[in-house]
């Protein structure tokens, strides 16, 4: 009972239209309410089950960024509204799993989401790490930011708990929970006041639930393998991808078609589990420190990423940093100065 009284008044006091009693009033009363809550959630874990009525959503469109074009629906983001009662059971499952998963160095080493000690800052550290180590070697640095499509919405279910079984060691009554929480969910879309028909799920993990995040990292977990094998590094938070490398200046031909054949693999593997790699908001950047005479020297404007030319740029942003060629950081100043 203490695990499900700190889940519950850690959780936000938001509540969803599914539920029958506000979050408030559940934390308010947390102490009358928690053995017959501890009992579901208990319930739920032993008969490996999840309950078909907590595996209704009611997604949100929400727009990626500020400003975008509302006209232009891949500008949104489908987020799920989750009973607060499925969201308990989740945590207590989550927690569970990520013990196993961090006991037996099961996490992927490249990941950064979701992992305690981790989290974006960590994983941008490393890569301007990586890119100052290169430069303290008198290299430049090739860095692809790939962009996946509607990489959530994409998970194949009977494949993702093949995985979770094959590379995680999950069996049992977890893979029979795990099986239950992907399988048979359903959805409508609330807009503008209105509710759209209840549809089926058929593929995908809910964004804004609780596990789907956990679920994606450990389905992608075997992509390093395939970056790995070109020569090139991997670092990924969530479906943030960055794949790079360095390179001396007289390499830097041969290593730009090696990141193309890379980023083949890359699209052939992520095509077996019905995941896209969007060429189109792919960015390429060579970075380096120092004299730009050296950059100057890498005549190269464009890669070759799938079956689209994609022009090398200057500046990205990248997991909410703006990073530029020079790793001068002005741009970055200049960004937070100017929201702020």
């Amino acid at each position: 009972m203490t695990e499900v009284r700190r889940i519950i008044m850690l959780s936000p006091t938001k509540s969803c239209t599914l539920d029958p009693v506000p979050t408030f009033l559940v934390r308010e009363y947390v102490d009358l309410l928690l053995p017959y809550i501890t009992r579901m959630v208990n319930s739920s874990l032993q008969q490996g089950r999840l309950p078909d009525s907590q595996k209704h959503a009611l997604v949100t469109p929400l727009l990626k960024k500020p400003g975008l074009d509302t006209s232009i629906m891949a500008n949104f983001r489908p987020v799920s509204n989750l009973s607060f009662m499925s969201k308990v059971v989740e945590k207590a499952v989550s927690r569970q799993l990520n013990e196993h998963l961090s006991d037996q160095g099961l996490m992927p080493r490249h990941q950064s989401a979701y992992r305690k000690h981790h989290s974006t800052e960590t994983a941008m550290l490393r890569v301007m790490s990586d890119a100052l180590t290169a430069a303290d070697q008198r290299r430049v640095m090739l860095i692809g930011l790939l962009d996946l499509s509607a990489a959530f919405d994409c998970v194949d279910h009977a494949l993702l708990l093949q995985r979770l079984q094959r590379t995680f060691g999950l069996s049992g009554t977890v893979l029979h929970w795990l099986t239950s929480f992907v399988s048979g969910r359903s959805q409508q879309v609330a807009y503008g006041g209105q509710l759209s028909p209840t549809q089926p799920v058929l593929f995908g993990v809910p964004q804004g639930s609780v596990l789907g995040p956990l679920l994606f990292v450990l389905y992608t977990a075997d992509l390093s393998r395939v970056v790995t094998n070109h020569g090139f590094t991997l670092r990924q938070y969530a479906d943030d991808c960055q794949v790079y490398t360095s390179t001396s200046v007289d390499d830097a031909t041969a290593t730009v078609g090696r990141f193309s054949r890379c980023l083949n693999d890359v699209e052939a593997w992520l095509s077996l589990g019905w995941l896209a790699l969007n060429p189109d908001k792919t960015q390429v950047l060579w970075l380096w420190l120092g004299s730009k005479f050296q950059l100057l020297i890498v005549d190269i404007q464009y890669v070759s990423v799938l079956t689209t030319s994609v022009k090398i740029v200057d500046t990205a942003r990248d997991l909410g940093v703006v990073i530029d060629s020079g790793l001068t950081k002005s741009d970055h100043v200049t960004a937070v100065c100017h929201s702020a």
